[in-house]
């Protein structure tokens, strides 16, 4: 219970720093997603089931958030935890080489997502605009910014297994 109580805390946590403070910083041209780190990292070390039930969360969180269709952020954060939760039983958590090609392909899945379904169906036809201004630097931020956080999630995750086995 604790475990989930803390991962909820950091979903919401990010969620802040990831909407209320990186915007603030001037010399950012594009920030890490958090909420994506999150989301696949959390599927990727409990599963696909609670990658899913996270996913929700990230996706409800930024579906209120931001404007459009309710539901927009929702199934695309449920699906990158049900899918980064596939790959706990093809890789061992604590090799960082998978998280890293994960979090690319989670964040490029992510940004043709919202090219797609935000761009493309309004007639806006420049991708290589979107990818030079927007998908690469995001992508390079998140992919660094996973580097540095997916070990400071696992060794939180063992902490707390390891809390719990000694009360058991």
């Amino acid at each position: 219970m604790k475990r989930i109580i803390l991962n909820v805390l950091l979903m919401i946590l990010a969620f802040t720093i990831q909407n209320c403070i990186f915007p603030l910083i001037p010399f950012l041209s594009a920030s890490p997603n958090l909420l994506l780190i999150l989301t696949f990292s959390f599927g990727f070390i409990y599963g696909k089931e609670l990658g899913m039930y996270y996913g929700l969360f990230a996706g409800i969180l930024l579906d209120l958030f931001y404007s459009g269709p309710f539901g927009f952020y929702t199934l695309l954060f449920v699906n990158i935890g049900y899918f980064n939760g596939i790959c706990t039983k093809y890789y061992y958590e604590d090799y960082i080489t998978l998280p890293l090609i994960l979090s690319l392909v989670n964040e490029l899945a992510y940004n043709c997502y919202i090219y797609v379904l935000r761009f493309l169906i309004r007639n806006r036809l420049d991708f290589f605009y979107y990818a030079k201004e927007i998908i690469i630097p995001e992508t390079i931020f998140t992919v660094v910014t996973t580097l540095l956080l997916y070990r400071f999630f696992l060794f939180t995750n063992r902490r707390l297994e390891e809390m719990e086995n000694r009360r058991v």
